[in-house]
């Protein structure tokens, strides 16, 4: 039996301050080096009398002249320096103790990161090394680390940016990717109550409701559905394919048998995205360990129409292979709506990859950063959670992310109200403080990541089924297919903070407004390049007038040079 126990060994930090004392009319102060560092002292000097000082400035005459001569020398410039150099470490010295001063407050999280917050590095300096030792008998197995994320606490934010609005990054510490690859859990975690999840499977799915789903959906009841929150031990439910035995095999959101047979296969781990109507570009991840390339799949999910696009780009081989993005042709789509055909491999991956223990999903517009292992052991195996999703970095209530796609144009208006009032009548309420340690209603749902064990199965079906009978926007139903689960069983979903995710995924623009920006900057008309100027007319010089500094004989007379002249009746010199 393996364990993965983590501890860090304690540190202290050790700090001097500079102090300043004055002393006398005339006192002076010098400037000590001691162990290494800087500190300021004070002389204590006798008192002078004010005759002393008098004279002291009485001879400011005679020492005016003497430093004058002295700041004429080329020592003046290392002493300019050495003053500068001395300011520049006080002000910084200064600037970490206050900086200091303002982490030891230990104001909330929320409170100092709601609106700054920036990147930090992957692992804090200092924190970075770690140890482990395995020690194997008869009976278990123990791995001990040291880990540099235990004492892990957020810095003070930054000063705000009026020029940069808007959600920011926050540091996040990850711990190495040998540790987290080596806690990995050896077994599959605990499902709650549920054990064995099965699927409709219906040839042909008769729609008795209005607003009742799709065809793809099956059509389910309203019965049905209040039943399928009825957790239990064996459960049968509505969860998209319901046509056919094997989900992307003649069951609408169809896929190649070759690339079906590759998505049946046993994956410890995968990444997954997609791209549908082509309105996205293909972004890279990057910071990807060597073990995360040769064992950690990445799965791009895009349709005909953004197929072909990449064809004639010449982005997409024969191979199916775009840079480390395994590319998956998706025909025959369920949906017109490309969005919501997008929700099909977002909340229902686990049906496409029936044989996967963990995945990462994030949206096509989205770039990873952080290697998979390292963000699966900090938002799942850390916490020892089976489902993780980033709340909102702004809404945290139901009414008000409507409202907010109702002004944004997201979805159709009528429709949006008709799925809220719905849900007002199953009991859903504004969020409050009484909800807690529930800290949000809406999900940023751009990135999800889980553990496929059958809660959490059953959670992504009962969501995808929310969003096939009412609105594509999966922010309006999340809170209520959780809230319903997590009433019948001791279970719940890691909501973490939004900035978090922010640190470990970059998100690009769609491409429609990649294009736009593209058309705009050829439209927009080039400066011409300036005129040069004209040299100056040339003024003409007249002849009769001797050139300045030419003598009567054709000599050039020496700047500065005087003739010597003799008055005639007194005999004297003079210069003119």
């Amino acid at each position: 039996m393996d364990f993965c126990l983590y501890w860090r060994p304690g540190g202290t930090m050790t700090g001097g301050s500079l102090g300043l004392r004055q002393s006398g009319s005339c006192g002076s102060l010098q400037l000590h080096a001691q162990n290494g560092g800087f500190q300021l002292q004070n002389l204590y000097l006798p008192h002078r009398s004010s005759k002393t000082c008098l004279n002291g400035y009485r001879e400011k005459e005679t020492f005016l002249p003497a430093a004058f001569r002295y700041l004429s020398r080329k020592k003046v410039a290392m002493l300019i320096l050495s003053v500068f150099a001395l300011l520049a470490f006080l002000t910084g010295f200064f600037t970490v103790n206050k900086e200091d001063d303002f982490e030891s407050i230990g104001l909330p999280f929320d409170a100092r990161y709601l609106k700054n917050s920036y990147v930090a590095p992957w692992l804090l300096p200092g924190k970075g090394a770690f140890t482990y030792n395995t020690t194997s008998d008869s009976s278990s197995s123990v791995t001990v680390f040291t880990n540099p994320c235990k004492n892990f606490a957020f810095p003070p934010p930054p000063p705000g940016d009026t020029r940069r609005i808007g959600p920011r990054p926050c540091p996040v510490c990850y711990v190495p990717m040998e540790q987290a690859i080596a806690c990995m859990p050896k077994f599959p975690s605990p499902s709650p109550v549920l054990h064995r999840l099965t699927y409709f499977s219906e040839e042909n799915s008769l729609k008795t409701q209005p607003n009742g789903g799709s065809e793809f959906g099956g059509y389910p009841s309203l019965k049905q559905r209040n039943e399928s929150f009825e957790i239990k031990e064996s459960m049968t439910v509505h969860c998209g394919f319901v046509k056919g035995c094997r989900p992307g095999y003649k069951t609408a959101f169809d896929i190649d048998v070759a690339d079906l047979e590759l998505l049946e296969q046993f994956h410890e781990v995968i990444v997954a995205s997609a791209i549908f109507g082509n309105y996205d570009v293909i972004q890279q991840p990057s910071n990807i360990g060597e073990i995360a390339k040769r064992n950690v799949p990445f799965f791009m999910f895009i349709d005909e129409e953004t197929e072909t696009y990449m064809k004639n780009m010449s982005t997409l081989g024969s191979d199916k292979m775009v840079g480390l993005w395994r590319v998956i042709v998706v025909h025959n789509v369920p949906y017109t709506d490309s969005r919501r055909n997008g929700k099909v491999p977002k909340l229902l991956l686990h049906r496409l990859l029936p044989k996967t223990r963990y995945s990462i999903w994030i949206d096509g517009k989205l770039k990873l950063v952080v290697d998979p292992y390292q963000v699966l052991e900090r938002f799942l195996w850390r916490h020892n959670a089976t489902y993780a999703i980033s709340r909102h970095y702004r809404r945290f209530d139901v009414f008000e992310e409507a409202e907010a796609n109702k002004a944004g144009l997201k979805y159709d208006n009528t429709s949006i109200d008709r799925q809220i009032e719905f849900y007002k009548r199953e009991g859903l309420t504004p969020y409050t403080t009484a909800k807690l340690p529930i800290t949000s209603d809406v999900p940023e749902g751009c990135v999800i990541i889980r553990e496929h064990v059958p809660i959490t199965n059953l959670l992504s079906c009962l969501w995808f089924n929310e969003v096939d009978r009412f609105t594509s926007r999966d922010q309006l139903s999340f809170s209520t297919v959780r809230d319903k689960v997590a009433a019948k069983v001791n279970w719940g979903v890691n909501m973490f903070l939004d900035c978090e995710r922010r640190n470990f995924v970059i998100q690009a623009y769609h491409r429609d407004l990649l294009e736009q920006r593209a058309h705009l900057a050829l439209l927009r008309p080039r400066r011409p390049p300036p005129r040069p100027l004209p040299h100056p007319p040339t003024i003409p010089r007249d002849k009769g007038l001797p050139k300045k500094g030419v003598g009567r004989h054709g000599k050039a007379k020496r700047p500065g040079s005087r003739r010597r002249r003799r008055n005639p009746k007194t005999r004297e010199i003079f210069f003119d």
